[in-house]
């Protein structure tokens, strides 16, 4: 007596590679840019950056968003679907669960990855001491008050706030 016919045994290649296929695809869409004053690029590293002092008039908490998604989250959840699917029923009633947990798990993977590209932030307006105003936006990593004196950094890439050095 098999234990799996040839059919258990393709069906479960078949979910082999889609698992490997998923792990690949999620790997691939982990990149992560950044909009921490924080942290520098390599290329952003040793550069001649312009400092300017100020003081901050105004903070406003605001979510940074991601634009758009490496697609990584669609191909995940479509290929987990489709398997979750292929466990369901037999013949026209299979075929029809696999396509529509494809669909199903494409949609949640991808509402998944936009989700995960969301970073809390802060708006920063400051008054500079030349008089100018300028308004930055970065992730809210750094804690930034009303009042504070800060340092507006630029040149180099985006532009970042950090509060000035204590005297």
């Amino acid at each position: 007596m098999k234990l799996f016919s040839s059919t258990h045994a393709s069906l479960g290649r078949l979910a082999l590679v889609s698992l490997a296929l998923t792990s690949v695809a999620l790997i691939s869409g982990c990149a992560k840019p950044s909009a921490s004053a924080n942290v520098y690029t390599y290329n952003q590293a040793q550069r001649d950056q312009v400092m300017r002092n100020g003081t901050v008039v105004n903070v406003r908490p605001i979510t940074i968003q991601k634009e758009g998604t490496s697609g990584a989250g669609m191909v995940a959840g479509g290929a987990a679907g489709g398997i979750l699917g292929s466990t369901i029923g037999g013949g026209t009633g299979r075929s029809l669960a696999i396509l529509g947990g494809a669909v199903l798990g494409a949609l949640a993977g991808d509402a998944l990855e936009d989700q995960v590209g969301k970073k809390d932030g802060l708006e920063i307006t400051v008054k500079l001491d030349n008089g100018e105003t300028r308004v930055i936006a970065q992730e809210a990593d750094v804690p930034i008050m009303l009042n504070q004196r800060v340092q507006v950094i630029s040149g180099a890439g985006p532009t970042r706030v950090v509060p000035a050095a204590q005297k």
